[in-house]
């Protein structure tokens, strides 16, 4: 099994006929993942690695039962993009688009909510189950190994990095989720971890996480009162000057908490195994999982 994404996964790619829609379109198809349409106004008729294009996501779904969306739109579009998605009858979206206003992910996060539908991100690297299930997403193809880890984190960089260092350790991944790290995202780390807690597949979970916001606190209030997997953990940002705002537009700081030590603090008192570098995340999970 896997979480999200798995072999019934069929992906339909808004913004297909662009560089980065053409490329992952490859990427996604040597991964494994049926991507079995594509969508760009305009374009109908045309073929990407094989993969038809449509003008609407209405039309792709009607003709290839498509069931997971793969939003690479600009900003100015995506809100419009995921509406017409989930109006179409899609239940999973990858919103991998950055810099979208506040207030357009807000309402169509809740509007997937309204509809009973997933959405990853956005502003983030997508989700991968090796194996040949699904990737639905940018993050790098040959870094994934299948195995038991699940891993949910809100950067793209440090999940590439750490993954790495499990497959080299020969420490295989059944899930790995990039969360996103704007302050407004669909899946959270707690929507990850009771996904993985009844996924047979997961033997364990890695977070990722960083300074900014209370997601990190949240989920270990959560491992303690509902998880009973064993969970590692890595936060970036320990060195991060005092009152300073770094990276992520969700990476703020405020009345005490979204700190380095504060979210460490709460992850020790959850039982969560704490690495204090990336690479470290391979020694504990090989140690304790």
């Amino acid at each position: 099994m896997s979480i999200f994404v798995d072999t019934n996964t069929k992906v339909v790619v808004q913004g297909a006929t662009g560089h980065q829609g053409q490329f992952h379109i490859g990427e996604m198809l040597n991964f494994g993942t049926k991507v079995v349409a594509g969508v760009t106004p305009g374009k109908q008729g045309e073929e990407v690695h094989g993969v038809p294009i449509f003008n609407t996501v209405q039309e792709a779904v009607m003709e290839t039962d498509a069931n997971t969306s793969l939003v690479l739109v600009p900003a100015r579009f995506s809100k419009d993009a995921v509406f017409e998605a989930l109006d179409a009858g899609i239940t999973t979206l990858v919103v991998i688009t950055e810099n979208i206003p506040f207030h357009d992910a807000m309402e169509f996060v809740h509007y997937a909510m309204y509809k009973g539908a997933v959405v990853i991100g956005p502003n983030c690297p997508g989700i991968a189950s090796p194996g040949k299930k699904a990737k639905v997403g940018i993050l790098p193809s040959g870094i994934f190994v299948k195995g038991h880890v699940g891993v949910a984190s809100r950067s793209g960089t440090l999940t590439y990095e750490i993954v790495n260092s499990l497959s080299e350790r020969g420490i295989g991944q059944s899930t790995c989720v990039g969360l996103g790290g704007d302050p407004i995202i669909g899946t959270t780390f707690i929507d990850a971890l009771n996904a993985f807690e009844q996924d047979t597949e997961t033997k364990a979970v890695v977070l990722v996480g960083e300074i900014g916001g209370t997601a990190e606190e949240d989920a270990a209030e959560h491992i303690t009162q509902h998880i009973r997997k064993p969970v590692f953990a890595f936060i970036a940002g320990r060195t991060a000057p005092p009152g300073k705002r770094m990276g992520h537009a969700g990476a703020i700081i405020a009345r005490g908490k979204g700190t380095a030590k504060s979210k460490i603090k709460a992850f020790e008192k959850a039982g969560v195994k704490l690495a204090s570098f990336p690479t470290e995340i391979a020694d504990l999970v090989e140690k304790y999982g």
